[in-house]
């Protein structure tokens, strides 16, 4: 990848940084966080590593490009069904989340582990953050004025339910596991949740 395009003209600054952050997303899957390196990912776009620098300004910055990225496809998965029954919009947002995690293992872990603390804090990164966390929320308000919920914070109530989903999840990615099937025990977490909420 260059900054030329076929047409002779310069290729946009924002299509660039995307093919940048498309290349780190690569070496982030194929070697994990430890291997997201700035001349890994100069080699893997077929540019120069002081390109890298030149958008980034650091590792930091393209870390946080990368998990910026990462959250906006957890909040896209999440927020993908709109079931008028809040009860199956609360189960398929739920869905979603483990079908993402599972997905994208190398993402999941470093948005909540390694990556966070050798990203840049950025704007974008913080934006895309709480948007993955609001879309939860938006469905747990939707809940309540449902009737599947019972009335409270619907900040508080999502953090309940994340911290939750968000366990199991890890748990299986670590293959720490106990039960046979997890989809299954998946399944009984988020109608025991409903349950314990409604």
């Amino acid at each position: 990848m260059t900054d030329v395009s076929a047409a002779g003209g310069r290729t946009p600054s924002r299509a660039v940084e995307q093919a940048l952050v498309g290349a780190a997303e690569r070496v982030l899957v194929r070697d994990g966080i430890g291997g997201l390196t700035v001349r890994a990912v100069a080699a893997e776009a077929g540019v120069a590593p002081m390109g890298v620098y030149n958008r980034f300004g650091s590792k930091d910055g393209l870390v946080a490009a990368v998990l910026a990225r990462g959250f906006e496809g957890l909040r896209a998965a999440t927020a993908a069904d709109d079931d008028p029954d809040p009860a199956a919009r609360l189960r398929a947002c739920g869905r979603n989340y483990r079908r993402f995690a599972l997905a994208n293992p190398q993402h999941y872990a470093a948005m909540f582990g390694a990556g966070m603390a050798l990203a840049a804090p950025t704007e974008e990164l913080a934006d895309r953050a709480t948007a993955a966390f609001s879309a939860l929320v938006d469905r747990v308000r939707y809940g309540m004025d449902g009737g599947v919920l019972r009335r409270g914070d619907p900040v508080e109530t999502a953090q309940l339910i994340w911290s939750a989903v968000h366990g199991a999840v890890s748990l299986e990615l670590n293959g720490v596991q106990q039960t046979p099937d997890p989809a299954v025990t998946y399944e009984a977490l988020l109608q025991l949740l409903l349950d314990g909420l409604r």
